[in-house]
């Protein structure tokens, strides 16, 4: 745990890239240490959990926003995880998808495995599903196909895409009618043309909802005066109503 300081020095720069499931959460805290310590500077991207950890690891950045645990092997690397905030995984599909029915883990397993490629083989119409998988560099890919798939491999039928780049906002605009995806709950909550869907009849919302995570950030030991700082404000009383506000 990381104290909350009194003052940062103007000029401190703390970047930040990793996980696109933390993009709201970089910014509730970007804007809430900004405001607490006028003059500094907080650069926030997200391309992934795996880039982030590279470029943690490569000196390219300050911390590492990961939707995973840290293995041992990067551990070792002197890598601490500080966990920040639950995070769900949705299951979701195009408002005007017919399928109006809920799923199971077993069956959202077949989906993604390329075993069920009908809407009608878990209740819907006759018309096939696509699949948009998240690229091989998303941590909530990671957690997903250990999960839900219990550590298989995702199937390679003709309806599964695989992105190459992490990001869920291209997943929302070609999803139509007929595709099935997952992204963290809060980047699809408030979207309109989406809607998530039931897994074993749990919500993303419901306490019981099987699909939940933690969300950390990462740096490397020793962590730097401003590293401190920021981790100190986030792990603050100003920091939680920084991203209740969220």
């Amino acid at each position: 745990t990381f104290p909350l300081v009194a003052q940062v020095p103007m000029g401190t720069t703390i970047r930040i890239n990793g996980s696109t499931s933390m993009v709201q959460v970089n910014e509730a805290l970007k804007a809430g240490f900004m405001q607490q310590y006028p003059g500094t500077i907080v650069i926030a991207n997200a391309s992934g959990t795996e880039v982030g950890l590279r470029d943690l690891l490569d000196g390219k950045i300050d911390l590492a926003a990961v939707s995973r645990p840290l293995t041992p092997g990067e551990q070792q690397q002197g890598l601490v995880s500080v966990p920040i905030v639950t995070d769900e995984i949705a299951l979701f599909v195009g408002k005007d998808n017919p399928f109006q029915g809920s799923l199971t883990q077993a069956q959202v397993r077949g989906i993604f495995q390329g075993t069920i490629q009908n809407w009608s083989e878990v209740g819907g119409p006759n018309i096939p599903i696509r699949v948009i998988n998240r690229a091989p560099t998303s941590g909530t890919r990671e957690f997903f196909q250990e999960v839900v798939l219990q550590d298989q491999s995702f199937g390679n039928s003709p309806n599964i895409t695989t992105l190459t780049v992490d990001e869920t906002t291209p997943i929302i605009r070609s999803i139509g009618t007929d595709a099935i995806s997952y992204a963290t709950y809060s980047q699809i909550a408030n979207q309109s043309t989406v809607r998530y869907i039931p897994i074993d009849g749990f919500l993303p919302t419901d306490t019981n909802y099987p699909l939940q995570r933690v969300l950390y950030y990462v740096y490397r030991e020793p962590a730097s005066p401003s590293v401190q700082a920021f981790l100190g404000f986030v792990q603050s009383s100003q920091g939680e109503n920084a991203l209740k506000s969220n």
